[in-house]
């Protein structure tokens, strides 16, 4: 597994393209890989995320089993003078996690439940949870399942903040998608190291092709 960080210059006309659409970003993240097994694998799969540091600064986060070959992107989309990416292997970090372990984390992912539009309608349907206590909630019902606790505050309430929330709207072909998205920022206690580990390289939730599911650590301070 790598773990890779790519500096989009948010200034230029390909990258403002991208960033229009995750259907665009999909496509570019997707070509940075040669062969299928780089991209997804059993176990794990190739997950991004964009994070915006300032209006200015925007990094480009992927996680695959494979190394990618950004150069297309920095055509397009990248800085052209200075690094414009750096991959480093991820599974040295996987290795070292145990339980009891604590971390910040951070995760844009998309909150969402299942069910029926109408009391008639046969078939469920994913629905966005749009409410921030719901996208709390939301992630602390798949905190065990994925290997880990919310850290408590002095309150004894989740060290949790939910911020970026947005409902994105894009092309996919003949037909539109509509995605409730939101980031998480908190602090974990990993419970269970390979169910975490799996957390980590397959991600969290719906809507993984668009940004969605990365959950990336770092240490606390």
């Amino acid at each position: 597994m790598f773990l890779t960080r790519f500096t989009v210059d948010p200034n230029r006309r390909g990258a403002r393209k991208l960033l229009a659409s995750p259907q665009a970003m999909h496509a570019a993240v997707r070509a940075a890989f040669t062969t299928p097994e780089d991209h997804d694998r059993p176990g794990a799969r190739t997950l991004w995320r964009l994070d915006a540091t300032t209006a200015e600064t925007l990094y480009l986060y992927i996680v695959s089993p494979g190394q990618p070959d950004l150069a297309h992107l920095v055509t397009q989309a990248g800085h052209t003078s200075g690094e414009a990416w750096a991959t480093r292997p991820y599974q040295g970090l996987l290795d070292s996690l145990k339980p009891g372990q604590r971390w910040a984390f951070r995760l844009t992912a998309n909150p969402a439940h299942s069910g029926r539009k109408t009391a008639e309608a046969k078939e469920t349907q994913r629905f966005g949870l749009l409410r921030p206590a719901e996208q709390q909630q939301w992630l602390a019902d798949r905190a065990e399942r994925c290997g880990f606790a919310l850290a408590p505050q002095t309150d004894g309430q989740p060290n949790l903040t939910v911020h970026r929330r947005q409902t994105l709207s894009f092309r996919r072909g003949a037909g539109t998608v509509t995605l409730t998205v939101a980031t998480f920022d908190g602090i974990l206690d990993i419970t269970d190291a390979q169910a975490f580990r799996k957390t980590l390289t397959a991600g969290i939730g719906h809507a993984k092709a668009y940004g969605c599911g990365l959950l990336t650590i770092a240490p606390t301070r």
